[in-house]
């Protein structure tokens, strides 16, 4: 059984898109799941994601389908103490991520931003879901909890850096440049 914890809506600053989830309770860990719609380099995209989480707030496994510029998307990614696997097969360049961070939302940011303590840091490492493709490969990433709602957010791999404006349920509201919570 599911218990809706918290819900999300973003429309997207650099592109036509919007993006809405729902975060549950799930057999002693979390679920997240969502609906992302936009427009990119590839044409239109309409893709569906279901993250589940343990207690630690730590990916155990991933889906995200639907379509990507005309193309079908049908993604798995399960993790165990084996390590990652993408539709099945082993991923062990993945080896060391906790997290999984889906490229076209700012959905995924909570399971790190979760695991953030109220002072200090957390540098993480998650499997980066791009599309076309699918693509994945680690990206490290560093949250830093400033004053207020902000956290300093960097991603090592695309030398990206910003300030996040973040929820009390840990969702971004403001990606500078990305998207903003449509409240």
């Amino acid at each position: 059984m599911t218990e809706t914890i918290a819900t999300m809506r973003w429309r997207a600053l650099d592109r036509d898109g919007e993006d809405k989830c729902r975060l549950a309770h799930l057999n002693g860990g979390y679920m997240l799941v969502g609906h992302a719609r936009f427009r990119d380099g590839a044409g239109w995209a309409a893709l569906d994601y279901v993250v589940r989480v343990g207690a630690d707030w730590k990916t155990l496994s991933a889906d995200v389908t639907g379509t990507h510029g005309g193309e079908d998307v049908a993604i798995k990614l399960d993790r165990d103490g084996e390590g990652w696997t993408l539709n099945g097969t082993p991923q062990p360049d993945l080896a060391g991520c906790d997290h999984v961070d889906f490229s076209f939302t700012p959905a995924t940011n909570l399971m790190p931003l979760r695991c953030l303590p109220d002072v200090g840091r957390l540098t993480t490492r998650a499997a980066w879901l791009r599309l076309p493709g699918p693509v994945v490969s680690p990206l490290d990433q560093s949250y830093i909890r400033e004053r207020g709602q902000l956290v300093s957010y960097s991603a090592e791999q695309t030398g990206s850096a910003t300030q996040l404006v973040v929820d009390a349920n840990g969702f971004v509201t403001h990606y500078p440049g990305l998207w903003e919570a449509d409240v």
